[in-house]
């Protein structure tokens, strides 16, 4: 017989798990309803959840906001200052848990853009990228929204450069489409990658700066047969609430 109590535990520790790392991750208190809405917690059971972390001192409230709490100094382990993997994987998991769809932080070295931290989507038919995974930035559309920051110099040395071989027989070898891509990124804030890094897989990635400079780009993957225009819109808005709350 399923355990029905046992897994309900779980979920709700998961939960509580979630909204602590969420919240400690902004720089500024957080109501509830973005908490709900960023980790899709119900409203019902997000409120009980709140109610106990601040009771144990784990988050504090002002007025109807939420913020890290004393009681976080009980499990503090001396360890040096968190790195920014760790300050940009609840953003991740956040673009996950609403989407259930492969989300990533990739940064730039060099010619080439790597995955800091990705959440897996749940489906049997899923995209998926090691952390510490190097590739090409002018394949995905994370590279692509990098590259759309480059100044008009850095980019004339970009494509002085690198190699633009092909990964597979959608990926964009031609400076020139290139060069227009990046121009509608720079346009639009939102880049775009159909099949050129791995085959049956779109994406949509923009950029993430920090008192305007740039450290990196979100990126969420998507298998063809689940890929629509609706799925893109609302990838596109996830992606911009996550910049924003990076870059407030």
């Amino acid at each position: 017989m399923r355990d029905v109590s046992g897994s309900a535990t779980v979920k709700s520790a998961m939960r509580t798990l979630d909204i602590l790392e969420f919240v400690i991750a902004q720089p500024h208190p957080m109501a509830a309803h973005e908490i709900a809405a960023a980790l899709a917690i119900p409203v019902s059971s997000l409120s009980y959840l709140l109610g106990t972390l601040v009771d144990r001192g784990y988050l504090e409230r002002s007025g109807r906001a939420y913020s890290g709490g004393p009681g976080l100094e009980r499990l503090r382990a001396r360890a040096p200052e968190p790195g920014i993997a760790e300050r940009m994987a609840p953003l991740v998991r956040m673009l996950r848990v609403q989407l259930n769809e492969t989300a990533s932080f990739f940064v730039r070295k060099g010619y080439m853009v790597e995955a800091l931290a990705t959440e897996v989507g749940e489906h049997a038919l899923r995209y998926s990228i090691e952390v510490g995974r190097q590739a090409p930035l002018y394949a995905l559309s994370s590279g692509k929204a990098l590259l759309a920051t480059f100044s008009q110099q850095e980019l004339a040395d970009y494509f002085a450069s690198a190699a633009l071989e092909p990964l597979t027989p959608h990926t964009i070898t031609s400076e020139q489409r290139l060069r227009a891509e990046i121009e509608d990124v720079r346009r639009t804030g939102y880049a775009h990658a159909r099949e050129e890094y791995a085959l049956g897989i779109a994406s949509v990635g923009r950029a993430v700066a920090v008192n305007g400079q740039v450290i990196g780009a979100l990126s969420v993957a998507i298998p063809l047969p689940r890929w629509s225009e609706e799925m893109e819109r609302k990838a596109m808005a996830l992606l911009k609430r996550a910049a924003d709350m990076v870059e407030r």
